[in-house]
């Protein structure tokens, strides 16, 4: 599918064709033109509380997803999507501005890029993540992808806020040798230099380490995701974040057939 870089797959005419997934009172579909460019933006500000509207050089490429309820009138979900037919062509992800990911660039499966996803704050609905996953979980199946990643976030520059979680990343969560990915961003910290020692060899807190880690971090780590070794802090957003991918043949079964009957709208 190619995007024809305003948010709408090449080829999409109607409503009807543009709509990705539909059940349970929610839909998610591909933005059309700037009006829904506009709101997604809006709603990306909001979730990250950037200063002034959140946008990039990365919205030209990417597809992105606006996950809406039948009775509300703006988002209430989003994500965007770089679909790669390959590794090779990931030094054009965004990820790829922060970490070096040569190790994923041999990859001869299509690998797809998550980013900005993000849940209105006003819609604490859990039903709302778990039919945006089901949505991912239809792109991953039609375009065959073998590999989900992107930047996983955590709120604020402030490493220290979040030693229970970068503990049990540090101990149970890093990406294989294989991956990468190697540190590259001048504001990048190894959790090493973070924990200063104090937590890698204590046990795990794992209730304060789950209170801090994001909703969406969990969700990747429930499905057999895994992370860098070190978080770039992020200051044009006001965030900490992760490398983190995930092998979709690697997804427990359990966790596939439930993404599987979201997206198959059963």
């Amino acid at each position: 599918m190619v995007e024809t870089g305003e948010g709408r797959p090449a080829g999409v005419c109607g409503a009807n064709e543009n709509l990705l997934l539909q059940r349970g009172g929610y839909r998610a579909r591909f933005a059309i033109g700037a009006q829904d460019l506009m709101a997604a933006r809006q709603l990306r500000s909001r979730c990250f509380k950037t200063d002034g509207l959140d946008r990039d050089a990365y919205d030209a490429v990417c597809q992105h997803i606006l996950i809406e309820h039948d009775r509300a009138a703006e988002p209430v979900g989003y994500f965007r999507s770089l679909l790669l037919p390959n590794g090779a062509g990931i030094g054009k992800s965004y990820s790829a501005q922060f970490y070096d990911l040569a190790g994923i660039s041999n990859r001869e499966s299509a690998v797809m890029e998550l980013g900005r996803f993000c849940i209105d704050p006003d819609c604490p609905d859990a039903d709302v993540v778990r039919f945006a996953w089901g949505a991912v979980a239809l792109l991953v199946d039609r375009h065959d992808v073998g590999l989900l990643f992107g930047c996983t976030s955590f709120v604020g520059t402030d490493p220290g806020a979040y030693l229970a979680a970068f503990s049990l990343l540090q101990q149970r969560y890093l990406a294989p040798v294989s991956w990468g990915p190697v540190a590259k961003s001048p504001w990048a910290l190894g959790f090493s230099q973070v924990l200063q020692g104090r937590a890698a060899l204590a046990a795990v807190d794992l209730q304060a380490a789950q209170a801090q880690l994001p909703p969406l971090l969990r969700s990747y780590l429930a499905m057999g995701g895994r992370v860098s070794d070190h978080l770039v802090v992020d200051h044009d957003l006001g965030t900490c974040h992760v490398f983190t991918g995930l092998e979709v043949a690697g997804v427990p079964r359990v966790r596939q057939r439930l993404l599987r009957t979201i997206a198959e709208g059963r």
